[in-house]
């Protein structure tokens, strides 16, 4: 067991360091100009950002996995936020991770090619 962990955890130190430095350096201002759009304090987007990297980090992110905030998530919560509060934006939040890992459990991105460009 111990050989795996030093395997996964400590095969690539430099390339991983390097990664997280240029991943937060891009991050910051992303989460902040997403939180400004979608109309909550910019603390909410960095803890967020924060713990969606964390998360990821610990389960098994993939070598050019994006697990970050993105635009179309930032707009499509301002009327969220607005006309239900913050906490629903948390309850949103937590669905669509739910929705995420159950289309994984079921193989659904095969269906995906039914979806239109």
């Amino acid at each position: 067991m111990l050989p795996n962990i030093k395997q996964d955890w400590f095969s690539n130190v430099r390339g991983d360091v390097l990664a997280g430095i240029v991943v937060a350096l891009a991050l910051i201002p992303e989460a902040i100009a997403f939180s400004i759009i979608a109309e909550v304090d910019p603390k909410v987007g960095l803890y967020a950002s924060f713990c969606i990297a964390v998360v990821t980090a610990f389960t098994g992110g993939r070598p050019g996995m994006i697990s970050a905030a993105t635009g179309a998530m930032a707009l499509l919560m301002v009327t969220l936020v607005r006309d239900h509060g913050l906490q629903y934006l948390l309850a949103a939040t937590v669905l669509t991770g739910v929705l995420q890992i159950v289309f994984g459990v079921f193989k659904l991105a095969t269906v995906m090619r039914f979806v239109s460009r």
